[in-house]
């Protein structure tokens, strides 16, 4: 986890907005890892949240290939709508920080705003991809406590 990770999710967590990871796993259909260990990563990511004075309000993940044809795998929105059925969240209200294009597809077929950092993938696929993207992220920040101080900006 960057260093600075439970500070932009301490900043949510402090405006009252939910800090929710929605992430593609495909390492377990593909047999390169058993999902005991994502679920393993998860707990590890809430206690070093939480050991910082962080929380997310959850964590939803898709196990699945692209190819096989699921509605929850990124840029699908059904965890997404998982996520907003069970935390009672207006996906028009909303923002998805991500570091892929597939996060900014997510966004815009869910109806929400998106974000795209720089840092994991995000240098390498704004670089290479994005003039080829058929939609845009509504923001680009270096980080993710950039792009969560953006967010609260526009909630004002």
């Amino acid at each position: 986890m960057f260093p600075f990770a439970a500070a932009a999710v301490k900043n949510l967590n402090e405006a009252g907005l939910p800090a929710i990871v929605i992430t593609n796993q495909s390492g377990v259909a593909r047999g390169y890892f058993p999902e005991t260990l994502v679920l393993e990563v998860h707990a590890l990511m809430k206690r070093q949240l939480e050991a910082q004075g962080a929380h997310l309000t959850g964590i939803y993940y898709c196990p699945h290939r692209s190819e096989d044809g699921c509605n929850c795998r990124k840029p699908k929105t059904g965890l997404l709508e998982l996520a907003a059925k069970e935390h009672g969240l207006d996906l028009s209200r909303s923002t998805v920080i991500g570091d892929r294009y597939a996060d900014v597809e997510l966004a815009r077929r869910a109806g929400a705003r998106s974000v795209m950092v720089r840092t994991g993938y995000g240098e390498g696929e704004l670089e290479w991809h994005s003039p080829r993207w058929p939609s845009q992220p509504n923001y680009v920040a270096s980080t993710l406590i950039e792009a969560v101080d953006w967010i609260l900006r526009q909630s004002r």
